[in-house]
């Protein structure tokens, strides 16, 4: 296997494990109602830290409340979802054509830095304890790790040789 296969094999390799994590990540968003009540179920038979335990337990009431009471407010919630979604298809450009499209690794590596301020700013702001935030900020620095590795191997894949560029439509002579 050449050089040039073996980072493009690598690249492509880690972009299927970012975007497995990202569509993961988004599609349970979706059933968040079902989740807590999952997670405060499983919590409770085990030793679970008693801040854990009461939060899952606060979210699970307020997602209830939310779900019974007011259930287009998680609609909000399908949007975040769909969101994970939408980016997670935007990186089939560099899984095709990693040089071309290493803006997209980018702007990827720019928002997971971006869920730093976030969590910082907007956690206080909703009442989120400072432990959880620092949970939700966890992503940004596991999501910026896999595109770091990945935009240093497009660099190196861009160096191996020339890019190859399409060459141009012929063109079409006037009648």
């Amino acid at each position: 296997m050449s050089d040039r296969a073996a980072q493009l094999r690598g690249i492509r390799a880690w972009l299927a494990l970012f975007v497995v994590c990202l569509v993961l990540s988004g599609a349970t968003a979706f059933p968040l109602v079902h989740e807590l009540r999952w997670a405060e179920d499983v919590l409770g038979h085990l030793p679970a830290p008693d801040a854990l335990m009461d939060w899952i337990t606060r979210v699970r009431r307020g997602l209830d409340t939310a779900d019974s009471d007011h259930p287009f407010l998680l609609y909000g919630t399908d949007w975040l979802a769909f969101a994970h979604l939408v980016i997670a298809v935007a990186f089939y450009g560099p899984y095709r054509d990693p040089v071309r499209n290493i803006w997209v690794v980018e702007f990827g590596m720019i928002a997971c830095a971006g869920i730093i301020p976030l969590a910082l700013i907007c956690g206080p702001i909703r009442g989120i304890p400072v432990w959880w935030s620092v949970i939700d900020m966890a992503f940004g620095v596991f999501g910026v790790l896999p595109l770091y590795v990945v935009r240093r191997r497009i660099k190196r894949l861009e160096a191996l040789a020339p890019y190859d560029v399409v060459p141009a439509a012929p063109a079409v002579p006037a009648t």
